[in-house]
């Protein structure tokens, strides 16, 4: 669920609809993430965790409210990149059956 609300933040979708996109089923989204895709899923991780920490978040709705927060940095940091680049971070591109 708070894996959820990062991702959700991070990138816009849920990871449903992340996995959908990319033509999964029951595999392990990150497993086919591309490199950009798995750099701000760790950043949004990494900032919640921090986050976390400095904020001393107990309980299921304060710790919700900090994986928002960790998320919308990563989300933030993503929409710059798309900015500068013209090109979305998201991608429809499976990596490991690319890769196969």
């Amino acid at each position: 669920m708070l894996t959820a609300e990062i991702a959700t933040a991070a990138f816009g979708v849920t990871p449903d609809e992340h996995k959908e996109l990319k033509g999964l089923k029951r595999e392990n989204l990150r497993d086919h993430m591309t490199d950009l895709e798995l750099i701000f899923s760790m950043l949004g991780d990494a900032a919640t965790t921090e986050i976390t920490r400095i904020d001393n978040a107990q309980g299921f709705a304060e710790s919700r409210a900090v994986a928002r927060k960790g998320g919308a940095i990563a989300g933030v940091a993503r929409k710059d990149l798309e900015r500068k680049t013209g090109k979305r971070v998201l991608s429809l591109i499976n990596c490991l059956k690319d890769t196969e």
